[in-house]
């Protein structure tokens, strides 16, 4: 009987779930940064309190996402290890090359997203740059909002983009399972 070796199944999972635990940690830190930002910091409080609204948003989002990630990974490995199994080819053409397809779909949205936030955190940034605080905390909050947004929106992109990367590779290597 031939014996097929599924461990790149195992390490596309765990490395799944290893970078939603990057995804928590950076959705937690944001949190506690936009807190800080919006109740405690007092010098300059306008651009801190514009900071701290992209940092709560996407602190969150990150946070939830990540740990969406994270529980499911283990139960998605040994189920998807199972089936694959079972019937390799059937497998693959049936639930996870679908499933992979609308991963990698969904990364490709994300990542027009993420350029979108990132291109509107540096305009408003820019556009709002040459504002000092006696003239307007109008413009220093949304100096602040901006900056903020962009950095946030380019970690994620980052982070996204290894995660969409390892994705490729993993569709690449279930793939080849129906052409043997």
């Amino acid at each position: 009987m031939n014996q097929q070796d599924f461990s790149f199944i195992h390490k596309y999972f765990m490395a799944e779930k290893q970078e939603s635990l990057l995804f928590i940690l950076l959705g937690i830190s944001a949190l506690v940064l936009s807190v800080i930002f919006f109740f405690f910091i007092r010098t300059n409080p306008s651009f801190f309190k514009g900071a701290a609204i992209p940092l709560f948003v996407l602190g969150l989002l990150m946070a939830i996402v990540g740990y969406t990630v994270y529980a499911r990974s283990d139960q998605q490995r040994m189920d998807t290890a199972y089936k694959m199994g079972l019937d390799p080819v059937g497998f693959v053409k049936n639930e996870e090359g679908p499933r992979m397809k609308t991963v990698m779909t969904n990364f490709v949205i994300i990542r027009y997203a993420e350029i979108v936030l990132l291109l509107a955190g540096l305009g408003l940034f820019i556009y709002f740059r040459t504002a000092l605080p006696f003239l307007s905390t109008k413009a220093l909050f949304w100096k602040g909002f901006g900056l903020t947004l962009a950095i946030m929106a380019l970690l994620a992109l980052s982070a996204d983009s290894f995660a969409e990367k390892r994705g490729r590779v993993y569709e690449k290597q279930i793939r080849t399972l129906i052409k043997s």
